[in-house]
């Protein structure tokens, strides 16, 4: 039987602190939160979703937590068949912030809408550390917990 409590506990808070993260990186790069949230939504909207102001922020904010949603869903899924993730929140936890990252920097994103960027190697290590230490560890112990 699926636990959607444990799903939606475990996307929820990879989704708030990945948020969290992220805002205080940006911020402290001068880039307001809306816009980063416009970032977000620019997957689905392209460039246009800069030009949207708080709409498309909330567009951004939405499918933010929804991808985090997703996320959660998959390792709680592949919990329910490989025990192991269970057993080693740790390890596999920090496996899967680094291939969560991996997928969406390296296929997602490039194949979204999203303006295309430079790609920066600082850029990428830190928001690989944000993936493991907000996204593959949360979602690890809080399944590993139900």
């Amino acid at each position: 039987m699926v636990d959607l409590g444990t799903i939606v506990l475990a996307g929820f808070v990879a989704g708030v602190l990945d948020l969290a993260a992220s805002t205080t990186v940006f911020l402290a790069q001068g880039v307001p939160f809306e816009r980063l949230l416009q970032g977000i939504a620019s997957g689905a909207l392209g460039s246009a979703a800069f030009k949207g102001g708080r709409f498309t922020a909330a567009l951004g904010l939405v499918l933010h937590f929804l991808i985090a949603l997703v996320v959660a869903a998959l390792y709680y899924a592949a919990s329910r068949k490989w025990v192991v993730l269970i057993e080693s929140p740790v390890f596999y936890g920090t496996l899967y912030g680094v291939a969560v990252h991996l997928v969406m920097s390296r296929i997602v994103v490039p194949l979204s809408r999203a303006p295309k960027r430079e790609f920066s190697a600082k850029a990428f290590l830190i928001q690989m550390g944000i993936h493991v230490l907000f996204v593959g560890l949360p979602i690890a112990r809080i399944v590993s917990l139900s």
